[in-house]
């Protein structure tokens, strides 16, 4: 419950901050962006370069320029998981995350599945049962502290609550939040590091009450061309779950292509793959990303 309110209060801070700030804004913006606000869109000719969350499962600290919105969505997103003693599939039909900039360096962003599959068949019985439905919706709340327009170091702070939008069979029914720090730096030749350090509270399996789900990756980007950019990473998790604690890992690659011609448009794709038994063995998807 402490993490679940420190949480919230988190996001209510973030966008609070950003109404403040854009209150205090001067009505002729400065050369520092700082006075553009969802009321005082940036213009185009000032907008930084295209950057989504997009594709692979890092978080980018960048944020949409005040007064504009971003959708980025997966097309079709697949995952196979053959552990438990059952093969599961799992397909989201468009996860779609709207995101909205209230400041130079604060966005406010939503996220859902409108439609989700998930196809269990049991090895011993052959019985396969079925789930679908709606899935849960994210709300987050993204900070940039350092690095949103120039320099080789990017830092956000990126809090969440999941509001429980989905049936029970598709999801757990339970509010859950945490806060993602996603870190960026720039190095030699079209390359870039990057990691994003994350702690969740998550509903206890078998009880009242949370339990703490700690996770992070630590990935390469590189511009392969000038619209063209391949990313790998490694990312893990470790959830106490108090009833059994569980650890996942996997290898994921994405690659994204911005048009020369359409700079606000990404279309990307990529693959995760499991490195562990409890992790799913695979993961596919295709995606596209808009900016307004």
């Amino acid at each position: 419950m402490a993490v679940r309110k420190w949480a919230l209060a988190a996001v209510v801070a973030l966008a609070l901050s950003g109404v403040a700030r854009a209150d205090d804004a001067p009505s002729t913006p400065a050369p520092d962006k700082s006075g553009f606000t969802l009321l005082n869109p940036t213009p185009v000719a000032d907008l930084r370069s295209f950057c989504t969350d997009r594709p692979t499962k890092g978080t980018a600290p960048c944020t949409v320029d005040a007064g504009h919105v971003q959708i980025e969505s997966d097309l079709v997103n697949v995952t196979w998981d053959t552990s438990g003693g059952a093969d599961t599939t799992t397909v989201l039909y468009t996860n779609p995350t709207l995101k909205i900039g209230i400041t130079n360096t604060l966005d406010l962003e939503f996220n859902i599945a409108p439609y989700v599959t998930v196809a269990s068949k049991d090895r011993a019985s052959g019985i396969t049962t079925r789930a679908e439905g709606v899935g849960d919706l994210f709300v987050r709340a993204k900070l940039n502290l350092v690095g949103d327009d120039s320099g080789n170091v990017a830092i956000a702070l990126d809090p969440y609550v999941k509001f429980p939008t989905a049936n029970r069979q598709v999801g757990n029914g339970q509010v859950e939040e945490g806060i993602v720090v996603p870190i960026q730096i720039g190095l030699p030749a079209g390359w870039s590091f990057s990691t994003d350090p994350e702690l969740d509270g998550l509903k206890n399996a078998l009880s009242d009450g949370q339990h703490a789900n700690i996770a992070g990756l630590v990935a390469l980007s590189h511009a392969l061309s000038k619209t063209v950019t391949l990313s790998l990473e490694l990312w893990g998790d470790e959830n106490f779950e108090p009833s059994g604690h569980v650890t996942q890992s996997s290898a994921d690659v994405g690659v994204a292509w911005i048009p020369a011609s359409h700079p606000n448009f990404q279309l990307d794709g990529g693959v995760n793959l499991g490195l562990n038994n409890h992790t799913p063995g695979a993961q596919a998807y295709v995606g596209v990303s808009q900016r307004f």
